[in-house]
């Protein structure tokens, strides 16, 4: 796997910024700035990179000026993404290239034209029937763009599963019943125990797939998604997660672009294994500071391993009184009990970020909510108490230091009350997960047997 090039994806001069994709395997288009949704013109783009269809990085592009001409588009990537891009071409055993002009790289002799991948594994007959489970609730017109964008992924046989989870409405009924009652590889589900693990939960246990993908309903998926997903389980031996990378869908308002400066939801454009022994990086924090996963709205699991460990914590995750953590736990959770994670770039969604500040608020505060939490379950075990109590002293340092992995990203336009936000939500968490605990368990009677 080649080392792929990282650029922050953030704005460079500003808001509303455009968010594209070009493929350079073909000749590049000038980047006209464009409207935003207000109305507004564009000022800035975040241009995601492909060859072949592989997202290779991003560049950012300050259309104050208006168009950026496709020769200037060239120049912008090959100054940044250069080695990305010949480290591909050596993979996909193509010759070298010494520039990239407004004409793209020259195609592939594979005679399949642009767009498609020439690397073999992409064309691997072995891929797996796949199940992939989308829970939801009362968003019914972000789901039907979750499911189109599934339903026309690359993939050879799959399964979507929807779990309606505490409807108060018929309407994701309805759609599912309208529009996709005739689609044979979709089963919709209604799951009346509250919170979002149960209803997660609820599509591990109907799963037929030999890979289970989750997503959140308010994501898009690229057409090579699930592949990249399902090859990442062939990184090593063991592997028994594999998580994606998340890009925006759009950068238009402020709330948009300071979730990407919080940390965002990607976590770089390289290939990365975890686990206990030659794969545990040099981080005092390890495997504790579970952010550097990736995130519970793009990932696969290997369903025997998943339901031996018990799925997702029904104690956390939205809609429980812990208010998130169900994906770091259940990630933390796998590398604990000695299998492998791999974070894949090139398994990537679009994510619809939050519009409205306050919006964002209630999403930071839920973060830091769940970050402790899960913590505070770490804490409760005696196998891993002595662990994290060890690390309590950095893991503060790292939380709260602004110069940290975790704060570096902010710029001085960030709110400080996001981050004051999220220290109350931490402060919180320990509270909120012992609360929870005993709420989820005042449910357990109801839940179906698997």
């Amino acid at each position: 796997m080649p080392t792929l090039a990282r650029v922050p994806a953030r704005s460079p001069d500003g808001l509303p910024a455009r968010v594209l994709d070009v493929e350079i395997g073909e000749p590049l288009p000038a980047i006209e700035p464009g409207l935003a949704g207000s109305g507004e013109p564009y000022v800035a783009a975040l241009v995601l990179v492909r060859l072949h269809g592989w997202p290779i990085g991003t560049v950012a592009l300050d259309l104050t000026g208006g168009a950026v001409a496709a020769s200037e588009l060239a120049a912008t990537v090959w100054k940044d993404l250069a080695s990305a891009i010949l480290a591909h071409l050596a993979e996909d055993r193509l010759p070298p290239v010494e520039q990239l002009d407004a004409l793209g790289i020259p195609p592939a002799p594979s005679g399949r034209g642009a767009g498609f991948a020439p690397c073999q594994q992409a064309d691997n007959p072995a891929f797996p029937f796949a199940s992939v489970v989308i829970v939801t609730h009362e968003r019914a017109g972000v789901l039907s763009e979750c499911i189109d964008s599934v339903l026309a992924a690359d993939y050879p046989s799959l399964e979507v599963i929807v779990v309606d989870a505490t409807p108060l409405t018929t309407a994701t009924g309805e759609l599912m019943a309208s529009r996709y009652g005739a689609e044979q590889r979709i089963r919709t589900f209604v799951e009346h125990t509250p919170g979002a693990s149960a209803a997660r939960n609820r599509g591990l246990r109907e799963a037929r797939g030999e890979i289970v993908a989750f997503l959140d309903d308010d994501v898009k998926v690229d057409r090579l998604w699930l592949r990249s997903l399902v090859l990442g389980f062939q990184a090593a031996p063991g592997v028994a997660c594999v998580t994606g990378m998340i890009l925006p869908a759009e950068l238009d308002t402020p709330a948009q672009k300071w979730i990407e400066e919080f940390g965002g939801f990607d976590k770089g454009y390289h290939r990365q294994i975890f686990d206990l022994e030659e794969n545990a990086p040099a981080d005092p924090l390890y495997p504790y500071a579970v952010g550097r996963f990736g995130s519970g709205a793009c990932a696969a699991f290997d369903p025997e391993v998943f339901r031996k460990i018990g799925g997702f914590d029904t104690a956390l995750g939205p809609a429980t009184p812990a208010r998130g953590g169900e994906d770091i736990d259940a990630f933390l959770q796998i590398v604990l009990s000695g299998h492998r994670l791999v974070y894949e770039p090139r398994a990537l969604v679009r994510h619809h970020h939050r519009r409205e500040y306050a919006d964002l608020r209630r999403t930071v505060k839920g973060y830091g909510v769940g970050l402790t939490a899960v913590l505070t379950k770490a804490l409760l075990n005696p196998a891993t108490r002595g662990d994290v109590l060890r690390r309590v002293p950095r893991g503060v340092v790292y939380f709260l230091k602004p110069s940290s992995p975790k704060n570096q990203r902010k710029t001085a336009s960030f709110p400080r009350s996001l981050t004051l936000m999220e220290w109350t939500g931490a402060a919180l968490g320990p509270l909120y997960y012992l609360r929870s605990r005993r709420w989820a368990r005042s449910f357990a009677p109801r839940r179906p047997a698997p």
